[in-house]
């Protein structure tokens, strides 16, 4: 069955509290979703961001990200007074997120909630069901707030080596801290399940994102420094990337360290398999970003200025989904294969039966030379994007195109009098074989480049784009639900 959805990053939301939220908000988008005839709603990593802001650098890929909570459902609750989430200060703007005061505010707050929190049946299964992350992370966070959140490759030796006596001391030190920091875990899960079942409810499906990589900062390195290249004093050899491209002439240099891929072999990629099976709790499928590094990944020695001079190494191929498949069952996964695909990555989509991404931006170019991101080549197996959140808006990129990749797009898709480009862009799509379509909710909404998501090789900025509440009317429901009916992409009945 072909069907459709929208991405669309939680925080991205309208709520009071200056950050997109679990709360009614996000329930009013699933019902906009239904209205829309879509059966997915595709999300960015839920994780705690980190560096930049960036969902992709998080300090921990199994943890929640505190800022998602709702503070309404924590003041139902009596664990917060709604007078004080009323006047804290989350910026003015509802365009956007500043960050910095929203999380000054929030993290206020959910201290404040913490000194009411009495642990409950619910809360004392969760953190015994979750020990295996859980109980790192928390003192993970517990012992950077010591040290002013600073990296831990800062912190001082024996705590930063992970000897039994620092760590012993700085549980029994921290307890209530890293008691906080469990809550916290625990509220974010709670409410994530609550808004899932609703979706799931409504017959909407979550596409959750599970980065290729993980941050260096995070409670997953400092925890498993052994599963990564990282030299005696723990600092990495070989990092993360992608060589000179559409993005960057330098490349990208994404400084994430490399896994030790060997040595997860040896241990039959336990931990892999463990974040696998995380992200299949939260999510109904998960998009794996750039699954092209498991067959080939770019490796580029510490302390490079640019991408330029790195490597491509051999990933673990085939052997891995195999692992996880005789672990976890069948499980729906998206591979993200965009970028400098090689034939072997090609093959390794065919035996994994993933289905790949296709992007329309990427069809059209001045030379009007034929591509396969163009509809008529796409295949059923396949999820196809008018952009994702590394790129323009669909207006943003005609808007800035040469006069001849526009007039391309034109001759192509031959919009329709009075229809607006974007519009013309999603007939294409809905009617092509994809068996799914996802559009980004600016191009939706017919928004331009400042409401861009995130612009790669770039800090500042990126990230911050919200919703402003009232801006996905019936009428947008009505249009794109029309366009689902016409070509098929709901069931009948």
């Amino acid at each position: 069955m072909r069907s459709s959805g929208i991405l669309m990053h939680i925080t991205s939301l309208p709520s009071p509290y200056g950050i997109g939220t679990f709360g009614a908000d996000a329930e009013a988008f699933v019902d906009w979703l239904v209205a829309a005839g879509q059966k997915y709603w595709q999300i960015l990593p839920l994780s705690p961001t980190g560096y930049g802001e960036s969902p992709y650098q998080s300090f921990s890929t199994f943890a929640g990200n505190p800022l998602l909570i709702d503070l309404d459902d924590l003041a139902a609750n009596g664990l917060l007074k709604k007078s004080l989430c009323d006047e804290a200060d989350y910026g003015a703007d509802p365009s956007f997120v500043d960050f910095e005061k929203v999380y000054r505010s929030k993290m206020r707050l959910l201290n404040e909630a913490f000194r009411g929190f009495a642990e409950d049946v619910g809360y004392l299964s969760f953190i015994r069901e979750e020990a295996e992350w859980l109980d790192d992370y928390a003192l993970f966070m517990s012992v950077k707030e010591q040290y002013n959140l600073n990296s831990w490759q800062t912190w001082d030796k024996e705590i930063r080596f992970r000897k039994s006596g620092a760590v012993n001391k700085a549980r029994e030190e921290l307890t209530e801290r890293i008691n906080f920091w469990k809550f916290i875990q625990y509220t974010f899960m709670r409410q994530w399940q609550k808004l899932k079942r609703y979706a799931n409810k409504n017959g909407i499906k979550i596409i959750g994102d599970l980065p290729i990589y993980v941050a260096l900062d995070s409670a997953d390195v400092w925890s498993n420094a052994d599963l990564f290249l990282l030299d005696v004093d723990c600092v990495p050899t070989k990092v993360a990337g992608v060589p000179p491209d559409f993005f960057s002439k330098t490349g990208q240099l994404w400084g994430n360290p490399l896994y030790n891929w060997e040595r997860m072999k040896k241990e039959k990629y336990l931990w892999w398999i463990s974040r696998v099976k995380k992200c299949a709790e939260l999510y109904d499928v998960i998009r794996i970003d750039h699954f092209r590094a498991f067959d080939t990944y770019y490796a580029i020695n510490y302390g490079e200025k640019n991408a330029v001079n790195g490597k491509w190494e051999k990933g673990p191929g085939m052997e891995f989904f195999n692992a996880v498949h005789e672990a976890l069952g069948d499980i729906d996964i998206i591979a993200e294969d965009l970028g400098e695909v090689f034939e072997s990555v090609t093959e390794l989509l065919r035996k994994s039966g993933f289905p790949g991404m296709k992007i329309l931006q990427f069809g059209f170019n001045p030379e009007n030379r034929d591509s396969d991101h163009l509809p008529h080549h796409y295949h059923y197996n396949c999820a196809v994007y008018t952009g994702t959140h590394d790129n323009s808006t669909i207006k943003g990129w005609y808007q800035n195109e040469a006069s001849a990749t526009r007039f391309m797009f034109r001759n192509y898709l031959r919009p329709k009098l009075f229809e607006g480009i974007h519009f013309a862009a999603f007939r294409a799509l809905y009617q092509s074989r994809a068996k799914l379509v996802v559009l980004p909710m600016q191009d939706v909404l017919g928004l331009y480049d400042n409401a861009r998501m995130n612009r790669p090789s770039t800090l500042g900025g990126n990230w911050i784009w919200r919703m402003k509440k009232g801006k996905n009317p019936s009428r947008l429901a009505e249009k794109l639900g029309r366009l689902v009916k016409i070509y098929f992409r709901q069931e009948r009945h």
